[in-house]
């Protein structure tokens, strides 16, 4: 993967992690899960940790080390704990709620709170969102030693993931800040890596 290709990665994902909670609704009631919004903001999530799996491969081919390697192994791993409950979020709370709403039956609404609530889908994605923040503390370790990107620019992505479970319990405004720290984290990598490689394109000429 170029480092265009990465830091292109890095900065779409910033994107969609803001996206986010930027248009899902705040409200879980089933008006909000019924909405279009919803099934969107979801599915900008989802499309973020894709995309966050592509850049820190990229990162460690920039980089080159073990312990970006290791980034790279940890985001995959948490990335696919994770997307099968924002999934089933996204697509199987939408379907729930519709039926709700349609057929005047609140009481379908105790499906999602089951599926949200259950041990094994909570521990899938709580480890999942566990195994991200860890691996992008490995990535801005990773950055931190390798003396070609800019010491801090990894640091703001990596808080950013480690406050991923913290933020759910915080207030709607909070959850959007959160968003944009991780799209600012994105797109200061992704700004690195580009002025990395106009550095190493204008050392060869």
């Amino acid at each position: 993967m170029s480092a265009r290709l990465t830091a292109a990665a890095f900065a779409a994902g910033g994107i969609f992690f803001l996206i986010y909670p930027a248009i899902r609704p705040s409200g879980d009631d089933a008006v909000a899960m019924a909405s279009v919004e919803w099934v969107a903001g979801h599915a900008a999530a989802m499309l973020g940790f894709i995309l966050l799996g592509l850049a820190v491969l990229g990162l460690h081919k920039a980089l080159g080390d073990r312990l970006s390697l290791r980034a790279a192994v940890v985001t995959w791993i948490g990335a696919g704990l994770t997307l099968p409950y924002y999934g089933a979020e996204d697509f199987g709370l939408n379907v729930i709620a519709q039926r709700s709403l349609r057929d005047q039956a609140p009481a379908l609404m105790e499906l999602a709170q089951e599926f949200r609530y259950g041990p094994v889908a909570l521990t899938m994605f709580a480890a999942g969102l566990v195994s991200l923040g860890a691996s992008m503390v490995m990535a801005a370790v990773s950055v931190w030693r390798s003396g070609t990107l800019p010491r801090w620019s990894g640091t703001a992505l990596a808080l950013g993931f480690v406050l991923f479970i913290p933020q759910f319990f915080g207030p709607y405004p909070l959850r959007i800040a959160h968003g944009a720290l991780i799209m600012i984290g994105g797109l200061w990598l992704a700004t690195a890596l580009g002025t990395a490689r106009t550095r190493a394109e204008s050392a060869i000429i």
